[in-house]
């Protein structure tokens, strides 16, 4: 008898170890799931800012950009005007723009959306004096995002930006460089060369798998070539120049 009453008792203690084995094995899985969506998340926050706080003030001219050639004649110089889109023939973009600003740390905000590229707006306008710098993302765990195929322009391509009162401002490729995040030449991408430039700035070379980041950044540097207009200017909200805050 005392045996018959051991064996059910022996079986539900058995009956409990596994549940208590498949309750770990099911938390262990959850957290893989975690870390493997925890992954994805640091990839979707790509591209990361260069990785420099608020872009210096400069006292002197900083080195001219790679490959830069002869600066355009002053007089192509645009009035301050939201940029509301960008084209990129050799790529097939027609894009629209979003603006960005400097995070509570100081360092440049990222676009959110992965199909939008955004303006630096504290900076000049795509067309002034200065170096406007436009940033995109490269790709997420869906898939290329807006910039995938920057990194494949050549010199002598063309950009363009139309501008909210109805200017276009069109840039040509002066070259596409790489550079490791932890080299990037803010003062060079960001600064005021003495004349107008736009840098195009996304994601690139290796993926590290333990960050969810990319090492290096690519940098497509151009310089104005012309002036034309689209039309009427927009009207609203969007037809106002953003100013610095």
């Amino acid at each position: 008898m005392s045996d018959l009453a051991a064996a059910p008792i022996g079986a539900a203690g058995r009956s409990l170890r596994w549940w208590l084995i498949a309750a770990v094995l099911l938390v262990a899985g959850l957290a893989c799931i975690a870390v493997g969506l925890h992954g994805h998340h640091h990839r979707l926050a790509g591209p990361s800012a260069p990785q420099f706080a608020s872009p210096p003030a400069v006292s002197s001219t900083p080195a001219a950009p790679p490959g830069s050639t002869t600066a355009p004649p002053a007089d192509l110089a645009v009035a301050r005007s939201t940029p509301i889109a960008l084209r990129i023939p050799a790529i097939g973009l027609v894009v629209s723009l979003s603006t960005l600003g400097l995070n509570p740390d100081r360092t440049v905000q990222v676009p959110t959306d992965f199909s939008q590229p955004g303006w630096y707006r504290l900076g000049p306008t795509p067309g002034q004096v200065g170096s406007a710098v436009i940033l995109g993302h490269v790709d997420s765990y869906q898939g290329p995002a807006v910039f995938f195929r920057l990194r494949t322009l050549v010199a002598g391509e063309s950009v363009d930006v139309s501008l909210a009162d109805g200017v276009v401002a069109n840039f040509a490729v002066t070259s596409v460089v790489m550079y490791e995040k932890d080299q990037f030449p803010a003062r060079q991408v960001y600064g005021s060369h003495g004349y107008s430039a736009l840098q195009l700035v996304t994601c690139g070379g290796t993926f590290d798998t333990s960050t969810g980041h990319y090492l290096s950044n690519v940098v497509v540097y151009t310089e104005l070539s012309s002036i034309t207009h689209s039309g009427a200017p927009a009207t609203g909200a969007s037809a106002n120049a953003s100013q610095p805050r």
